[in-house]
């Protein structure tokens, strides 16, 4: 075979493994401060996966439902590495609709980084790396998607884990405190108590927390004091 003819072929084969490699569409990658959940405030690198099935009324990241790049998983562990940072965030739009994103997990795992993966609670996390912190968005009926809890993942949270609900009013609240209870969620793992951001007073919160004596934590996101909404932080 002359030297013309095996360049040809090894650029083939080249391009057939750049083909076979698993990859994520990808809207995001950037270098922040955590806003939310137990890692809040530590300098984070954030992964933010393209698509999502669901359609919250107080949703913030609606630019990542569509578009994005498709993006080899080896080229993502190597930008996340190039930050220098512990702390990885894996988040959305919804990440487990893509099903490579349990791969990318895993990656950033065995790279020895703190990973959190920020799921709505609609997909099931039964196959989530052990090492990875779930946060776990249940849906309260101001959301517009309380249908699309699977509630069977209650049955995969580990202690490290936490459940995250994003209250927009009164009836949300109420309705939070009651999955709480029957559920046991405390029990569990920890639980974040979270206002719709514009639409519910951080101050009202609080005190219903206070007042009904709730064992949960309030959250209030960080990087919307700093930032508001612009998308990279």
């Amino acid at each position: 075979m002359d030297t013309t003819a095996a360049r040809a072929v090894a650029d083939g084969a080249s391009a057939e493994a750049d083909v076979a490699a698993p990859r994520l569409r990808i809207t995001e990658v950037f270098h922040s401060l955590q806003g939310e959940a137990d890692a809040v405030g530590w300098p984070t690198v954030f992964v933010r996966l393209t698509g999502c099935p669901l359609r919250c009324t107080w949703c913030d990241t609606t630019y990542s439902f569509h578009g994005g790049q498709w993006r080899t998983i080896e080229s993502i562990v190597d930008e996340v590495a190039a930050y220098r940072a512990r702390h990885v965030c894996v988040t959305g739009g919804e990440p487990l609709s893509q099903k490579r994103c349990l791969t990318l997990l895993e990656k950033l795992c065995d790279e020895g980084f703190e990973v959190s993966l920020e799921t709505s609670g609609a997909l099931d996390v039964a196959a989530v790396d052990a090492r990875v912190r779930k946060v776990v968005d249940l849906k309260a009926p101001g959301s517009g998607e309380v249908e699309r809890n699977l509630w069977s993942n209650i049955e995969h949270l580990l202690p490290h884990d936490q459940v995250k609900l994003v209250l927009a009013d009164r009836a949300d609240y109420d309705w939070a405190v009651a999955r709480l209870r029957e559920h046991a969620l405390d029990r569990r793992c920890q639980v974040l108590f979270s206002p719709v951001h514009g639409a519910l007073a951080p101050r009202d919160l609080a005190q219903w927390i206070l007042d009904d004596r709730l064992p949960v934590r309030m959250q209030l996101q960080l990087h919307k004091l700093l930032w508001g909404d612009a998308p990279g932080h």
